[in-house]
């Protein structure tokens, strides 16, 4: 695969020898899946492979996957690991943060977000954010009935994939919508109270 050779060796030398190999096998698929899911959710926009490495550490040019953004919530990507998809915010900034904590604190709006949460996790689907507090964030009491879902900085509904011979098939647009349209309950409830 690709994104083996490549996290192996990570060096323009290794992508300008394989760049038809990223076209053919990753990108060109990319793109026919985003395509295929546009029209339910959106317009797609697949991200750069280069690495924006001017203030990192980690000068390897080259992303070790490829993603797109669907619409204004829902996310895919391939990489050596599978497949993933997602839907929801993953980052909130400060506005939407303060959005969110406070339509969770409201009883009517932060009960309906629980039981979407418990929901999608009773289906099978993980529901996450890239950060976690470890405490209750400032003005929540730690007894608060929901308090996992504010300490959350996003949230998303996830699936993961891994490499499986049904990926090269038409299951995969499959599967990433079935993920998708089970997230529509989360989409809709960020949407109406915290914002895209």
């Amino acid at each position: 695969m690709f994104y083996e050779g490549l996290t192996a060796d990570n060096s323009k030398s290794f992508w300008t020898a394989h760049k038809a190999v990223y076209q053919d096998a990753v990108q060109r698929p990319m793109e026919e899946l985003v395509e295929q899911l546009a029209g339910e959710f959106g317009e797609p926009k697949i991200f750069r492979p280069y690495r924006d490495i001017r203030f990192s550490n980690d000068k390897t040019p080259y992303k070790t996957s490829i993603a797109a953004m669907i619409g204004s919530a829902c996310y895919v990507q391939f990489s050596a690991d599978g497949l993933a998809a997602g839907a929801g915010l993953w980052q909130m900034d400060p506005p939407r943060l303060g959005r969110y904590r406070a339509a969770v604190d409201e009883d009517i709006t932060g009960t309906r977000l629980a039981a979407i949460v418990a929901a999608l996790r009773k289906a099978g689907i993980e529901v996450q954010g890239p950060d976690r507090l470890k405490s209750a964030p400032r003005g929540y009491d730690t007894d608060h009935p929901r308090i996992d879902l504010p300490r959350l900085k996003g949230i998303a509904a996830w699936r993961e994939w891994p490499p499986e011979p049904w990926l090269h098939t038409p299951a995969a647009a499959d599967r990433v919508s079935a993920l998708l349209r089970a997230s529509a309950d989360l989409r809709s409830w960020l949407g109406a109270h915290v914002g895209y």
